[in-house]
């Protein structure tokens, strides 16, 4: 039980956060407050996969953009003139369709949200799995590029293809009812309820891999990451469990990529960039490679400052300078770094010359 009263402290901060905005007037930080959470939902995930299966990815963002853009697309296009066909009739008739109306008036039948979201879900862990087989194989930089090169194509495919809105992206998504009255969505009226919807997300996600690590699973994936050889030499199976592991990270990146698409009503091409992944390995590695309340932490508050706009126009050249710092200074994350000792031993050897 130890190990979730972190979680009763997050919990608390949470609500915290919310009673302060309030009491100041500046709900408005919410918003960003909300889509961080979306965020770290990804960096947890990827923080399992490099900190105890030790397996890099780049390509991350690509994962959060296939849940995003197929959640987008499905709940956004028109299936008015496909209405007489057989296949439309029948998911209408099982209630899997919803019909509304767009921002200019115009009637729109479209996939339930939460369809789009099993299918765009479904989507991103097959297709991880078909990749991961080959992938996982590779080692180091082989396997940084390989996953590189992955999140690049996702980026082309959305960027050059008419049906997911080219350069513009997807616009007009609309909310996502989770329960009656609880839906997802960036209207002002629900930016509190949002704001707990995102951080339950974070929670949940948080309890599952608490539990996953403190098991035999996680105890073979610490193995797996301290010396695979000997672990295979043991009798684990480590290319089941990285598979896994990477399935697992990539489907805790789709659902965020749907939440919070939902939330934003709309999805562009940015979100599958080659700096987002880079962004996200980043955000593990300061927060530390095996430290999940670190990489959440770090995670949180460095996106926060970002979708502030604290960073201005350098914001991509920060986090890329802030993961070549501590891969340098601090490669077991900012949480874990001893500065004292590290003074100690420059100024120490500074002496002794």
């Amino acid at each position: 039980m130890k190990r979730f009263l972190p979680l009763l402290a997050l919990l608390a901060l949470v609500i915290s956060i919310q009673l302060l905005t309030q009491w100041t007037g500046t709900t408005y930080y919410l918003t960003q407050l909300t889509m961080s959470g979306y965020y770290a939902v990804v960096i947890i995930g990827l923080c399992l996969l490099m900190g105890y299966a030790g397996q890099i990815s780049l390509g991350h963002a690509g994962f959060f953009a296939i849940g995003g853009y197929m959640s987008a697309m499905l709940t956004t296009r028109n299936l008015i003139s496909f209405q007489n066909q057989d296949w439309v009739v029948l998911l209408d008739k099982f209630g899997l369709l919803a019909a509304r109306q767009d921002l200019y008036g115009e009637a729109i039948l479209a996939f339930q949200p939460w369809l789009a979201a099993l299918i765009a879900i479904v989507l991103a862990g097959t297709i991880a799995l078909i990749i991961g087989i080959p992938v996982l194989k590779l080692k180091g930089h082989y396997l940084a590029m390989a996953t590189l090169g992955f999140g690049i194509i996702v980026y082309r495919v959305f960027l050059a293809s008419e049906i997911f809105g080219e350069a513009d992206g997807i616009s007009g998504v609309p909310g996502f009812p989770l329960l009656p009255g609880v839906i997802v969505t960036g209207s002002f009226g629900a930016r509190v309820g949002n704001y707990y919807i995102a951080w339950t997300l974070v929670i949940v996600a948080m309890v599952m891999l608490i539990n996953l690590i403190n098991s035999r699973v996680g105890r073979a994936l610490r193995a797996i990451h301290g010396a695979e050889e000997a672990a295979n030499a043991m009798g684990i199976d480590t290319a089941r469990y990285k598979l896994k592991t990477f399935v697992l990270s990539a489907v805790l990146a789709a659902v965020a990529g749907v939440f919070l698409t939902h939330y934003n009503g709309g999805i562009g091409p940015s979100e599958a960039g080659v700096m987002k992944s880079v962004r996200y390995v980043a955000l593990v590695a300061v927060g530390g490679m095996a430290n999940l309340w670190g990489a959440l932490i770090m995670g949180v508050t460095l996106n926060f400052l970002s979708l502030r706009g604290f960073f201005g126009s350098y914001d991509d050249a920060v986090f890329g300078a802030i993961l070549i710092v501590i891969m340098l200074f601090a490669p077991e994350g900012l949480l874990r770094l001893n500065l004292a000792a590290k003074l100690k031993k420059l100024f120490s050897g500074g002496s002794r010359k």
